[in-house]
């Protein structure tokens, strides 16, 4: 179980993140991100990043999106020392969650069944 003072830690770099890529990056494969959570390592040194998007027709496919995280990763570690007061910023690093996506799966199945009944 992390430490209060991690959750806390990860807490800070998920909400500066959100904000970073919403203002910030410019990056079209990463518009419709959303991070949900940020597990800072004990010592400081890497941060696991979950992050999903929102569905939309034009979407860049899971690849691209990975892509232009891992791209944008450097700015975004130094936007983050510039804003939050940590003695050392860990390396992010972003791995995709399909929670979102799957639950959004289930609800438009579940729709459609609702109608053809």
């Amino acid at each position: 179980m992390a430490s209060r003072r991690l959750v806390r830690v990860g807490e800070q770099l998920r909400e500066e993140l959100a904000r970073a890529l919403r203002a910030d990056v410019a990056d079209p494969r990463v518009r419709h991100v959303t991070v949900l959570r940020v597990d800072p390592s004990p010592d400081l040194r890497n941060a696991l990043v979950f992050w999903s998007r929102l569905e939309t027709p034009e979407g860049a496919s899971l690849d691209e999106v990975a892509a232009g995280l891992a791209s944008a990763a450097p700015y975004l570690r130094r936007r983050l020392a510039h804003d939050l007061s940590l003695k050392r910023m860990p390396e992010l690093r972003f791995r995709h969650d399909p929670g979102i996506e799957l639950g959004d799966q289930t609800l438009s199945l579940l729709r459609k069944l609702r109608d053809e009944s």
